[in-house]
């Protein structure tokens, strides 16, 4: 599922206000194969600032921070869509406005005969220094699509000079972001 639109009946402006949540927990969040949310923890609750029934049931991308380049969420939904696990830095944004960093893993579920059932993320409190190394590129990509009219033309773009910055630096996203891990998060 590529999902390019803000979610529904979304009136959330971010305020700059940076939130954080402890070392030591974790962020954890279940949806339906179209990426409806089905179950929220309460780690996810307080930090977003929304209850649970305003959650269930609505599009994970309630949660998405408008400068986070679609160019990530189209890579994370292909390699969900091959039944691959991904991790990645994302911004999040609460209902409030605040935005709050996190070090996203996220892992396709399945049924006894191997169907993807649902999508599992849990994120936990990425390093400072690790946030610092990932926006740039994030600056990079948003950027590009902001030179798009149509919310395709920009994810397509943007997904492109994502490819060829990867090309240029040898590797894949993974080899990017466990890179970050590796060099940032000791």
């Amino acid at each position: 599922m590529l999902d390019l639109q803000p979610a529904p009946g979304r009136a959330v402006r971010p305020t700059g206000q940076e939130r954080t949540f402890d070392a030591d927990e974790l962020i954890v969040s279940k949806t339906d194969p179209r990426g409806v949310i089905t179950y929220a923890n309460d780690v996810f609750l307080r930090v977003s600032g929304y209850e649970m029934d305003e959650v269930l049931g609505r599009p994970h991308n309630l949660i998405r921070h408008p400068e986070m380049p679609r160019a990530v969420f189209w890579l994370l939904w292909q390699t969900l869509g091959r039944g691959e696990e991904l991790f990645a830095y994302i911004n999040n944004l609460a209902r409030d406005g605040a935005h709050y960093w996190v070090l996203a893993h996220v892992t396709p579920s399945f049924d006894a005969r191997g169907r993807v059932v649902g999508y599992h993320s849990s994120r936990r409190k990425p390093a400072q220094r690790a946030i610092e190394a990932v926006r740039p590129l994030y600056a990079r990509l948003s950027a590009e699509e902001r030179r798009h009219p149509g919310a395709k033309a920009a994810v397509s773009a943007s997904s492109q000079l994502l490819t060829d910055i990867l090309a240029e630096q040898g590797g894949g996203y993974d080899d990017l972001v466990w890179s970050i891990i590796n060099r940032e998060e000791s």
